[in-house]
C-alpha cells in the first residue's frame, strides 16, 4: 500500500513538473513566439538587403515590413502546428494576423506624425504665429491670419451647430413621431455622407442667388460667414447623431422618476436627461469639431484664398484658414518655393497639434463628466 501511495505521488510529482515546462508539455513558452517573429523579421531583412543591393533608393523599409510579418506569421502557425496540434495554431496564426493588421495600419500614422514633426519644426517659431503674409513675396511671414481664422470660423459653425443639433436630437428622443421623424432621420443620413465641396459649393450657390435680392455682390459673397455656414452644415449631422445616441442611454427610470414627481417634460429633459448625457454630448460635440476643422474644399469655394492679411470680420473680406494656407503655401506663388513650402509643412503640424489637442479635451471631458461610479 505505501509504496502504491508512493508511486501515484511520484507519478503526480512529474506531471506536474512536464505541465510545468512547455517544451515537454505539448505548448510553446511565451517568449517563443517573439524569437520566431524577430527570426521572421531578420530572414526579410536579409533578403531585401541582397535584392536591393546598389539600388539607388537604399533599403526599402515598405518591403521589409510587409515581409517580415508574412514570413512571422507563417512560421508562428507552422511551429505551433508542429508543437502544439491544430487547434492552438490556428489560434496563434489569428492572434498574429490581427496584431499584423494593426501594425500595417499604425505605420502609415506613425510615418505621417514623424514627417510632420521633422518638417514642419523648422518654421515652428515666433514670427509664424504673429505675422501674416501680407506683402511677402520670398523668405518670412507667418500664418496668424490663417490661425486667427480658423478660430473664427470654427467656433461660429460651433454657435450655430450645436444648438440646432442638440434640439434636433432632443426632439428625435423625447418628442418625435411619424412622418417627421422619419424625414428628419433620413435627411440626417444623407447629409452624413455627402461630400465637403457640396457644403461649400451650395452655400455659395444661396450666397450668389441672393445677390438679385439683396446689396451684396458676387465680389463680396466669399467671407467668414460663408465659410462658417458651410461647416455647419458638416458638424450638424455628427452633433445629431452623438447627440441622439447619448440621449437614449439614458435610462427611462430616471425620468419616468422624474414624471412621478410631477414634474413637466421640459424640466426633466433639462434638469435630469441633459445633465445625465452631457459627457456624451460633449465629446460629439468636440469631435465634430475635430472633424470640419481640417477641411478644406468647402472653405476653398465659401472663404476664398486671396486672404494673405489678417482678417477679423467675419461679414466682410475673405478669410484665411491653415488647411487652404497650406493649400496655397504649397502652390509655391513665391519667389522661393522652398521657404513656402516649409510653412506649408508648419501650417499642417500646427493643424494637426490642435485636433490631438481637441480630442483629447473630449476625452478629458468625457472622463470628468460622467457618473462617479464609472470613473
Amino acid at each position: 500500500m505505501t509504496n502504491t501511495a508512493t508511486q501515484n505521488t511520484e507519478k503526480r510529482s512529474a506531471a506536474r513538473k512536464a505541465a510545468s515546462n512547455p517544451l515537454t508539455a505539448g505548448r510553446l513558452p511565451g517568449w517563443s513566439v517573439w524569437a520566431i517573429a524577430a527570426g521572421g523579421a531578420a530572414v526579410a531583412a536579409v533578403i531585401i538587403f541582397l535584392t536591393t543591393l546598389g539600388n539607388a533608393d537604399g533599403f526599402n523599409w515598405a518591403g521589409f515590413v510587409v515581409l517580415g510579418l508574412l514570413f512571422s506569421v507563417t512560421a508562428i502557425y507552422v511551429v505551433s502546428l508542429m508543437t502544439e496540434g491544430k487547434r492552438q495554431a490556428t489560434n496563434r496564426f489569428v492572434t498574429s494576423l490581427v496584431v499584423s493588421t494593426f501594425v500595417l495600419a499604425l505605420i502609415p500614422l506613425l510615418s505621417l506624425i514623424i514627417t510632420l514633426f521633422t518638417r514642419g519644426m523648422a518654421r515652428l517659431d515666433a514670427e509664424f504665429f504673429s505675422s501674416s503674409m501680407r506683402g511677402i513675396v520670398d523668405v518670412g511671414g507667418g500664418a496668424a491670419h490663417a490661425i486667427w481664422g480658423t478660430a473664427l470660423i470654427t467656433l461660429t459653425a460651433t454657435l450655430l451647430s450645436v444648438p440646432i443639433g442638440i434640439l434636433t436630437a432632443i426632439y428625435l428622443v423625447e418628442y418625435g413621431k411619424g412622418w417627421l421623424k422619419n424625414a428628419i432621420n433620413f435627411f440626417v443620413d444623407v447629409m452624413t455622407g455627402i461630400p465637403s465641396i457640396v457644403a461649400g459649393l451650395f452655400v455659395f450657390t444661396m450666397l450668389f442667388a441672393a445677390t438679385a435680392f439683396t446689396p451684396l455682390t458676387p465680389a463680396t459673397i466669399k467671407t467668414g460667414l460663408a465659410g462658417a455656414l458651410a461647416l455647419t452644415i458638416l458638424m450638424l449631422p455628427t452633433v445629431i447623431r452623438s447627440s441622439e445616441e447619448m440621449l437614449r442611454l439614458v435610462p427611462n427610470e430616471l425620468r419616468e422618476a422624474s414624471y412621478a414627481l410631477g414634474t413637466p417634460k421640459w424640466v426633466t429633459i433639462v434638469k435630469i436627461v441633459l445633465p445625465t448625457a452631457l459627457a456624451g454630448i460633449a465629446t460629439g460635440v468636440t469631435l465634430a469639431i475635430s472633424r470640419v476643422i481640417g477641411e478644406t474644399a468647402p472653405l476653398l469655394i465659401a472663404a476664398g484664398v486671396a486672404q494673405a492679411s489678417l482678417n477679423t470680420n467675419l461679414v466682410k473680406g475673405q478669410m484665411m484658414s491653415l488647411p487652404v494656407f497650406v493649400y496655397q503655401m504649397t502652390k509655391g506663388a513665391g519667389v522661393a518655393q522652398q521657404p513656402w513650402f516649409e510653412m506649408a509643412w508648419t501650417a499642417a503640424l500646427v493643424l494637426l497639434i490642435i485636433v490631438m489637442v481637441l480630442n483629447l479635451i473630449a476625452r478629458a471631458i468625457a472622463y470628468y463628466f460622467r457618473p462617479k461610479g464609472e470613473r
